[in-house]
């Protein structure tokens, strides 16, 4: 996700239920992201099984993957 209200913040989660957890962001009950909101979905990807996408988050949330996001999202 990509806040509206400071567009070089992002936010790089995991869930199962992609509707319900942008709810939750955008309506303020996540601390870990109310300070920002209003949230955008940038991009969101489907993974076949949660190991992958777990490992793929971690990745994200690395300076290499950072700089990878940067460059391809």
């Amino acid at each position: 996700m990509q806040s509206e209200a400071d567009a070089g913040r992002y936010y790089v989660g995991l869930t199962t239920d992609l509707k319900r957890r942008f709810d939750e962001h955008n309506s303020g009950k996540s601390i870990h992201t109310n300070k920002h909101r209003p949230w955008k979905l940038a991009i969101y990807l489907a993974f076949p099984d949660r190991e992958k996408a777990e490992r793929f988050e971690l990745y994200l949330k690395s300076g290499s993957g950072r700089s990878f996001a940067k460059k391809h999202f």
